[in-house]
């Protein structure tokens, strides 16, 4: 079982007033997909999270979800099944069925797949539900096989699903690091959601069942600065595309909420439900995925999340992407007042969709920025989150960091297809920049700029890397050495390769290039750290 994947829990979001609809659903919707009629080949049909990863050549996983059993009444030990387990695991509404258990993890509890059903246990209560998932991942760890080390499980949560994930980290306390390696959320409102602003007549509606679930989105509830794990190790997937949530009872809480918090209607940026601010967590790693944050393609059922979570469970490398100087050269209002937004999309080569989202419909890009070179004094995200929610704020998007970060993510360099000769990373790099009048004189979607760069990371075989940059693909095909590229191109005298420049302003495998042309031109800084030779799970 040696490079088998770890673990994966897998966790739903909030069911709503009734729930037998969940209960009936053996996969919760992670084995619900998307066709992409407009794309071809492997990318025409996701088949959803469960049937994706269960195929998947590169970290195959294994179906383990009816291994435990939940239970309305009290389960005892059968007589003649205890098969070394102990008795408190095969007692309670939450037990191990051993005759599944024996066919399932005599291959071993690495690699396996589960489904926490907590809406299977009752009453519905948060704390119960965090306790439950405690006992699932007590259960995985008895699982194991003697010839098996334990590492900790891997956790995907949507929704609710990451306060559940909170409840059991706070039961854990600190040793949570022990047992549970990742987790990624998918538009979980960390910092709270939007029901808080309902007129307390249409709260009073809603069934006692479900009382503890919406106090737990409570904002005063929900502390971002209570997690007892280590929030480099926890990935917030933001969703932003707030057009697409068909629910229309959470749209008005969210447009309320969007009120309250940023004192305009002008943006909505949210998934629907959660705002992009409420999703995140300071510190910790982000990515924009233009989904919205439920039904038929949402977080749960799209492409992105399951790309984004295996590279981050099973990338080779780390990577962040920095901006270190910009300026902006045409553009600005002689009348009105001009504001610049400055956005990048990043995604892979082989695959047809993004790891990082950013666009003007997504609302995500940073800024308003009213000076040229973006030297704005924008906050950070955990200045943004710093506020109370009911304190109105200005509408920006500030920085993941006080350094400038754009983008952080992972990427896997065995993610190709199985033949492939071409052993170099690929990313596509959309660079944006926008413009608006603020004052409603000019237009408010001047765009200034707006180009692709590839950036190319070829291997020598010592465990070093050189880096190129590329505004063309035709030096990319396999085959085709990026050395080749870039004499050809200079033969040409057309610029269309260059080496990056490794430099020491960004720390330890750093590079920087420009980017640019007609309106804009900015440098950019690149660190790519490979986690095969450090071994690290973020600190």
């Amino acid at each position: 079982m040696v490079g088998s994947p770890r673990p994966l829990i897998l966790i739903r979001g909030f069911g709503g007033p009734g729930v037998s609809d969940e209960r009936r659903d053996a996969y919760q919707g992670f084995n619900n997909g998307s066709v992409y009629a407009e794309r071809y080949g492997e990318n025409y049909i996701y088949e959803g999270f469960v049937l994706r990863a269960l195929k998947s050549r590169l970290h195959p996983y294994r179906d383990a979800t009816n291994v435990v059993g939940y239970y309305e009444k009290e389960q005892k030990p059968r007589p003649g099944e205890r098969d070394g387990w102990p008795e408190h695991l095969l007692t309670g509404t939450m037990v191990v069925d051993v005759p599944m258990a024996r066919e399932v993890l005599g291959q071993g509890a690495l690699g396996t797949l589960w489904i926490y059903r907590y809406y299977d246990l009752l009453p519905r209560k948060i704390d119960r539900f965090g306790e439950g998932l405690v006992r699932l991942i007590e259960i995985i760890r008895h699982g194991m096989r003697p010839d098996e080390e334990f590492t900790g499980v891997d956790i995907v949560a949507h929704s609710m699903g990451g306060l559940v994930t909170r409840a059991a980290l706070s039961r854990l306390g600190d040793g949570s690091a022990d047992v549970i390696h990742r987790i990624v959320t998918l538009g979980t409102p960390h910092r709270g959601i939007a029901f808080q602003y309902l007129p307390d007549a249409l709260v009073k509606c809603l069934p006692d069942a479900v009382a503890d679930e919406i106090a737990a989105f409570d904002p005063d509830r929900t502390d971002i600065r209570a997690i007892p794990f280590p929030v480099r190790r926890i990935l917030t997937v933001v969703g932003t595309d707030h057009r697409s949530y068909s629910n229309k009872f959470a749209t008005l809480g969210n447009r309320i909420a969007g009120l309250i918090d940023e004192g305009t209607l002008t943006y909505n940026r949210s998934d629907g439900l959660v705002k992009q601010a409420s999703a995140q967590i300071p510190g910790a790693p982000r990515t924009f995925v233009h989904k919205c944050h439920g039904g038929e393609d949402s977080l749960v059922t799209s492409r992105e999340a399951y790309e984004v979570a295996m590279r981050f469970f099973h990338g080779t490398h780390h990577v962040r992407l920095r901006l270190d100087r910009a300026e902006v050269t045409r553009g600005r209002d002689l009348f009105g007042r001009s504001e610049f937004y400055f956005g990048v999309s990043v995604k892979p080569r082989f695959v047809d969709f993004d790891l990082c989202h950013q666009s003007s419909e997504a609302e995500n890009h940073y800024g308003p920025f009213r000076k040229a070179d973006f030297t704005d004094d924008l906050p950070d995200l955990a200045a943004e989150l710093s506020k109370p929610l009911s304190e109105p704020g200005d509408a920006t998007t500030g920085w993941a960091d006080e350094n400038r970060l754009i983008w952080e993510g992972w990427v896997d360099a065995a993610a190709k297809p199985e033949g492939a000769v071409d052993r170099s990373v690929v990313l596509r790099l959309d660079v944006q920049v926008y413009e608006r009048d603020s004052l409603g004189i000019g237009f408010s979607d001047n765009l200034v700029f707006r180009k692709h760069y590839y950036v190319q990371a070829v291997p020598d075989g010592a465990g070093e890397w050189s880096l190129y940059l590329h505004t063309g693909e035709r030096f990319l095909a396999p085959g085709v050495s990026t050395e080749e590229g870039h004499a050809a191109a200079e033969d040409e005298q057309v610029s269309e390769v260059w080496p990056m420049r490794p430099t020491d302003e960004g720390g330890p495998g750093s590079w920087t290039f420009q980017v640019g042309g007609t309106g804009f031109k900015a440098d950019l800084l690149l660190t790519v750290t490979d986690e095969r030779t450090t071994g690290a799970a973020p600190a």
